[in-house]
């Protein structure tokens, strides 16, 4: 629950924030930024999907396995 202060915020501490991230990033730093967080959580994802899919393939594989010498 680290976020939970988010719901407590309203527009004017919104626009203070985009204000902040405006001077410490600069205005045409700040769209590359989302980009790259976008193509990262996107990389994220996929690492997950091939995590699953490894996994499933290991399990198989010890089923057969566990099949074979039953």
């Amino acid at each position: 629950m680290t976020l939970a202060f988010i719901q407590n915020m309203g527009p004017v501490q919104l626009l203070i924030c985009l204000g902040v991230l405006v001077l410490l990033f600069g205005g045409k730093k700040i769209p590359d930024l989302a980009r790259s967080l976008g193509k990262a959580k996107g990389e994220f994802k996929k690492g997950l999907v091939e995590g699953e899919k490894a996994e499933n393939a290991v399990e198989a594989e010890e089923s057969k396995k566990i099949e074979k010498t039953a």
